[in-house]
């Protein structure tokens, strides 16, 4: 597939490098394409410059959102919570309609320090924003409950015996979507239901916030064990 994957940080730019290597066509999308190639130094997060990444994945573009929309057949908001819609915004929804759009964002509100709360939070969701800013758009919510590392590389953490989760009102959507989780290699994937559902997946990151504090890795993940009927 042609794929967008919006955000040049940690998380866009593993799904991007993971899509890649599946044979998708993958543009990363980004505010200001200049702006992003020509940094040189360390962002923000201590994480290298884009353009490091990028020479190390040639078979990656990068454009504006609206540039790397266009053509997409499915997009990926990787962006921060506060910047999902702005980006999205600037995508345009025109650009957007009728595409499967994969929100793996969380709505973490560093308004008031650490450790972040989230907003909005159990009687909304992030997902369900962008869906009603959005609504051409086939939102599905996924692989926001864990690291970047494990989002493309399940098998790094218990031979990849843990779960991940999907929300939204598209079914087909949503199988597209199951189908490149499991080319990641995700095998317990469990769908929550309609988008409202992406309350609880995004209420996780609380919890996950004080865990990941406790153990000092982020290498760990929710395994929903079934009993026996």
């Amino acid at each position: 597939m042609r794929i967008a994957v919006f955000g040049t940080g940690t998380v866009g730019r593993a799904l991007a490098g993971a899509l890649a290597e599946r044979g998708h066509e993958v543009t990363v999308g980004t505010r200001d394409p200049g702006e992003t190639a020509a940094r040189t130094g360390p962002d923000r997060m201590g994480r290298p410059p884009f353009s490091e990444w990028q020479a190390r994945h040639p078979e990656v573009g990068l454009a504006d959102y609206a540039g790397a929309a266009a053509d997409a057949e499915l997009v990926v908001n990787a962006t921060s919570g506060a910047g999902s819609l702005p980006a999205l915004g600037a995508a345009g929804a025109a650009r957007l309609a009728g595409k499967i759009l994969v929100d793996v964002s969380n709505p973490l509100d560093f308004s008031q320090g650490m450790p972040p709360v989230l907003n909005p939070v159990n009687t909304d969701s992030l997902a369900e924003r962008i869906q009603q800013a959005f609504p051409g758009a086939r939102v599905v919510k996924t692989l926001n409950t864990m690291n970047a590392a494990l989002m493309v590389d399940p098998g790094r953490l218990a031979g990849g015996d843990h779960t991940v989760f999907l929300s939204g009102d598209d079914a087909a959507a949503k199988d597209t979507v199951r189908e490149l989780l499991e080319s990641f290699g995700h095998r317990d994937i469990i769908d929550l239901g309609d988008i409202t559902s992406a309350r609880g997946a995004e209420m996780w990151l609380p919890l996950w916030l004080r865990l990941y504090g406790v153990l000092g890795t982020a290498d760990f993940n929710i395994k929903v064990v079934r009993g026996v009927e």
